[in-house]
């Protein structure tokens, strides 16, 4: 427990809504089920004193065989147990379904995520501006999250906000997050994707409305475009690569990332590079 002390467990530290409601249920799973482990890890070291064969004042016997006391409590209070973590898994799958959306009178923040070798993309489709391996988004804001790879499988990870959910090419999934506090969280890439793996980091960083719009301002004014072909630069892999802007991002490339995988769609799939994504977007 020393050794442990001054690490951030960050699961247990929710800075968010969803995080928050994550922590009781794993709390209150965890503590329901050392109702059993707890007794029993007790009583096993108990039995083993108290019959231990030095004992001689133990009453033995040998034909002993049941105990209706005992058959009671045994099975009693495990499906007790059970059927609680039956009732609150129910109830907070639906409640923390990361599809959901968050009830809030914020205007939701839209930002698009792709999964790239070894980085990740964040699209921001309102303010038509882009960003690599960072995110910002104000305090008590709804942050909508949409996601996809362009690569392998990968899974989005913001662990002080909540819900891990996977990134897959041709798919999207979604994620809906809120910040309750100031400050810059962790993000990682939560599935393994290859060699640059351990590197695939980014950061979350929460501020307030004002200081929010005066970042995408920042990046709007940003030198580097996020034309095709910066794109193109993007999808080649490297590892641990820095934080970067870009401006003019086209607010329909998350979409062209996916419809370059949708052959069965009918579409000409020759045409489907990612030089083209983003007119190919503009098409559809």
């Amino acid at each position: 427990m020393l050794l442990l002390a001054g690490c951030n467990m960050a699961i247990l530290n929710p800075k968010g809504d969803i995080g928050a409601q994550e922590k009781t249920l794993l709390l209150t799973a965890t503590g329901l089920m050392l109702l059993v482990i707890v007794p029993v890890i007790v009583l096993t070291l108990w039995f083993a004193w108290r019959y231990r064969a030095s004992n001689t004042k133990a009453k033995y016997d040998p034909s002993w065989s049941h105990s209706t006391a005992v058959e009671v409590v045994v099975w009693t209070i495990p499906l007790i147990i059970v059927t609680i973590l039956g009732v609150l898994t129910w109830k907070s799958s639906h409640e923390l379904d990361p599809y959901r959306p968050l009830e809030s009178d914020a205007k939701p923040v839209q930002i698009d995520v792709v999964s790239l070798d070894w980085k990740w993309l964040f699209i921001y489709p309102e303010y038509r501006i882009a960003t690599v391996n960072e995110i910002r988004f104000p305090v008590d804001v709804p942050v909508n999250f949409r996601i996809t790879s362009a690569s392998v499988m990968n899974a989005f990870f913001i662990p002080q906000l909540g819900s891990q959910i996977y990134s897959m090419a041709g798919m999207t999934t979604k994620l809906h997050l809120i910040a309750r506090e100031p400050g810059t969280y962790a993000g990682i890439s939560a599935n393994y994707s290859g060699a640059g793996f351990s590197g695939m980091r980014f950061q979350a960083v929460a501020t307030n409305q004002e200081d929010f719009e005066a970042w995408v301002r920042n990046v709007q004014a940003s030198p580097q475009k996020l034309t095709p072909e910066a794109y193109q630069a993007l999808v080649s892999p490297s590892e641990h690569e820095p934080v970067a802007y870009y401006s003019e991002a086209e607010p329909t490339l998350f979409d062209g990332i996916i419809y370059q995988y949708m052959a069965s769609a009918g579409m000409d799939t020759g045409m489907c590079t990612p030089a083209n994504v983003s007119k190919i977007a503009l098409s559809e």
